[in-house]
């Protein structure tokens, strides 16, 4: 009797197939042992140069398509669907769209202006700021956003750098205009969200946004000719002063507004909005992401750590962005039951440390944080796509062919790149910190700053390795360790980042010393234990024969300065160090800290539930590090 194997006998594979098994999981096994990371970065390079060939086939097309556009499209196509909701009030695309050309259309009647026009806002976190950013950008204007913390005589500065036609004020920040509108500049036309004024020479908005029309304005006034053309200014603080606008182009924005698409959020998300509209991170990659994705995005007017997850439980809110600060916010609330009990599947944002970064995964659930790194006027960017705890992002070498960058030798006593003897900067090797620089080119420009041609001039490296190079200086200090990942490092000059800004130290100085009192004051700042980034210490020289007037220095600081930029310590001085170039030094200061048991000299602190700067003691100090006084 035949067995069953003779009645239907079993195929023989061709002799190479065994070979051919052994060999894929042989490449399989090195893969996954010496480039571990090769799907996912192939997986977010494909994605990169999908979203660059599209915007390139658009401009071989002669057609150049702006986020604007792709909105007006969306209005079309999806016109009930919701596109913001604030405090519970739904604005579907339509009704964006049909306000924003409300405002447009009284602009158009009642002020001059041209395409190109640069128009400023001034609003907190409403629909009425998009409403106006949109309708003003349908007229082809350049939209100046301001920072509504800045005060006073830097308010001044930027409304003038950026020379603008009209100012736009909010509503709630009808005080603030007050204080400067009898310095504001003659040719400035003020309109505020108001239906009546009391500042004579004042126009109100929304008395004739009800009586306008919601039919478009014509399409050429809005048409970009040039994605390198400018559309907006968004103000930075750099290592000189007082607030820069970084002009900020189509190309730009539309990079901008990949991001989520590029971390992986789709049309169906739902994207929750604290941070103030007047950043880049709320705005082009919060509200310019939500357009690319055809998704709803809930505004919230002011981060609140109390309201933040129910917020999100209320709206389904799938998306979150945060700075590292609103990380560690989250993570101080009380624990409360069912925290994990949300549809939060995303943060995307920049500036949280490891240490948050797990406690906020252990205690909030699986959500994937997305790190980026990135600065406003920069033409570089990082994306942390794997997930790697600590990291702003990861390179290769088909990412720095189309990014290049470098990361150089950086001397921290002169303050500037090391040259060698040939005069040529210098790599620094894998594990060490350099400074950040990026190449200029025509895939990857520098738009630079409105109105102040040597500000730009500053930002940029010549002949760096060759004649001839250009490079963006960011300012920055990074790492990139054995396996490419790169991890922020510290800031280099004259700034430091509090409370999620960045602070230019020049400009604090530059009101401390309008103090009759005052000879000198050198501002730094300085770590603060389970705090992000430095709180800003000021080392101050006393005039002779004078004393520190508290008072004064309190009501000098929160006049002129917005909260974030106040300095909370204060240390008096006999004398004032200095390098030797005549620059104040910083280093040692900055070591010291603000330890009154092993600094001699007088020391103080900004306590704000006092409002008043009150003497450092050994009792206060331990308060601060123990967090009991709240910074």
């Amino acid at each position: 009797m035949r067995g069953w194997d003779d009645l239907y006998p079993l195929p023989v594979p061709p002799s190479w197939v065994p070979g051919a098994a052994v060999g894929i999981l042989s490449l399989h096994f090195i893969q996954k042992l010496f480039f571990p990371y090769f799907w996912v970065d192939l997986r977010y390079l494909l994605k990169v140069l999908t979203y660059g060939l599209r915007v390139e086939m658009y401009r071989l097309q002669g057609r150049v398509v702006t986020v604007l556009d792709k909105f007006v499209k969306l209005a079309e196509k999806q016109p009930h669907k919701p596109f913001l909701i604030y405090e519970g009030t739904v604005h579907t695309y339509r009704d964006v769209d049909r306000r924003s050309n409300r405002i447009a259309q009284v602009f158009l009647q009642h002020e001059a202006l041209k395409k190109g026009d640069t128009v400023a806002l001034l609003m907190g976190n409403e629909p009425d700021f998009i409403h106006v950013w949109f309708g003003l950008a349908k007229l082809g204007c350049v939209v100046a956003f301001l920072n509504f913390n800045v005060r006073f005589r830097s308010l001044l500065h930027c409304v003038s750098s950026c020379e603008p036609k009209i100012l736009v004020v909010g509503a709630d920040l009808l005080g603030t205009l007050e204080e400067i509108l009898p310095k504001l500049q003659k040719d400035v036309s003020v309109w505020i969200m108001a239906k009546d004024s009391t500042f004579p020479g004042v126009h109100t908005l929304l008395d004739k946004i009800e009586a306008a029309s919601e039919d478009p304005v014509p399409v050429n006034r809005c048409s970009a000719s040039n994605l390198k053309s400018a559309v907006l200014y968004i103000f930075t603080s750099g290592t000189t002063g007082l607030p820069k606008a970084a002009v900020i182009s189509h190309l730009q924005v539309l990079k901008g507004a990949a991001g989520l698409w590029a971390f992986g959020a789709t049309a169906q998300d739902i994207i929750y909005i604290t941070l103030p509209l007047y950043h880049s991170a709320a705005s082009l990659l919060g509200i310019g992401g939500c357009i690319e994705l055809g998704a709803t995005c809930v505004l919230k007017k002011k981060f609140s750590a109390s309201q933040f997850w129910s917020d999100c439980k209320k709206y389904n809110v799938t998306i979150i962005q945060y700075i590292g600060e609103l990380c560690r916010y989250l993570c101080n609330q009380p624990v409360k039951e069912g925290e994990k009990n949300h549809k939060v599947r995303l943060a995307v944002g920049n500036g949280v440390r490891n240490d948050v970064w797990k406690e906020f995964l252990d205690r909030f659930g699986a959500i994937k944080i997305c790190e980026f790194y990135g600065a406003t006027e920069a033409n570089i960017c990082f994306m942390n796509h794997t997930g790697k705890i600590g990291s702003v992002g990861r390179t290769n070498f088909f990412y720095k062919l189309f990014f290049p960058f470098d990361l150089i030798k950086y001397d921290f006593q002169k303050d500037e790149p090391i040259r060698n003897e040939h005069g040529w900067c210098e790599k620094v090797k894998k594990g060490e910190a350099g400074l950040l620089i990026s190449k200029v080119n025509a895939k990857n420009p520098f738009f630079g700053y409105a109105g102040n041609k040597r500000h730009t001039e500053k930002k940029l490296l010549c002949e760096v390795f060759k004649k001839g190079d250009l490079y963006f200086n960011t300012g920055d200090l990074m790492v990139q360790d054995h396996d490419n990942f790169l991890y922020f490092w510290d800031r280099i000059g004259d700034t430091f980042r509090w409370k999620g800004e960045n602070v230019a130290t020049t400009e604090v100085s530059d009101v401390i010393v309008m103090l009759d009192f005052i000879q000198e004051a050198n501002v730094y700042g300085v770590s603060v234990p389970d705090h992000e980034g430095k709180a800003g210490m000021a080392s101050l020289i006393l005039k002779h024969n004078a004393s520190l007037d508290l008072e004064q220095m309190h009501k000098q600081v929160v006049t002129h300065l917005p909260s974030y930029a106040r300095p909370l310590f204060l240390r008096v001085q006999e004398k004032m160090e200095v390098t030797g170039t005549f620059k104040q030094q910083k280093f040692r200061l900055v070591d010291e800290g603000f330890n009154p048991s092993t600094i001699t000299d007088p020391l103080y602190f900004l306590d704000n539930s006092k409002k008043a700067y009150v003497f450092l003691t050994k009792e206060v100090y331990e308060m601060i590090l123990s967090g009991k006084m709240k910074l």
